[in-house]
């Protein structure tokens, strides 16, 4: 209070919430982000997309304050006023870090949405593989009575054991 006192120009309490800028990949990365900003409370968050294709989200929110207390060195407001403006940009601070937190949570949610998703995919993958496998083995039986059963359980054992380690592998 004493060095706002001492002041000779102008002094304002200021707070800014959280932004972050992110150049993406695709466009459909960018929209999983901004899905996690706005569930998080960034509502004023946006993608844009400019001339060379750069895909970039902002994730933004207007909870911010800016208050003048002195004007050329002369006080403005009462030290009441300012123990008052104190506690609110203190709750802000508060609620900027919960919402930096829960973009975070949010974040991790998608990301593990977008791994579940894309290791479906290649089992879908192997599986359609593992079967055009199956079926080229099986043509090849019916036509060459060389292929025994032990070699046939063999490699069914191989082929189980490949896609059981795509899809528990690192998940658990």
């Amino acid at each position: 209070m004493a060095a706002l006192k001492g002041a000779t120009s102008n002094a304002v309490l200021k707070f800014e919430p959280f932004i972050l800028h992110v150049q993406c990949q695709t466009l459909q990365d960018a929209q999983t982000l901004h899905s996690a900003a706005v569930a998080s409370g960034f509502r004023n968050s946006g993608i844009t997309v400019g001339k060379r294709g750069k895909t970039m989200l902002a994730v933004r929110s207007t909870h911010g304050l800016e208050v003048p207390l002195s004007h050329q060195g002369k006080l403005m407001v009462t030290e009441e006023y300012i123990e008052f403006l104190l506690t609110i940009a203190n709750q802000k601070m508060e609620e900027n870090k919960k919402r930096i937190e829960r973009f975070y949570n949010c974040l991790q949610q998608a990301m593990e949405r977008k791994a579940i998703s894309s290791s479906h995919s290649e089992t879908k993958e192997k599986n359609s593989l593992l079967c055009t496998h199956k079926n080229k083995r099986n043509q090849g039986k019916a036509h060459d009575p060389s292929i025994t059963e032990d070699h046939e359980k063999e490699l069914e054992g191989a082929d189980g054991l490949g896609i059981s380690a795509a899809l528990f592998s690192e998940e658990d």
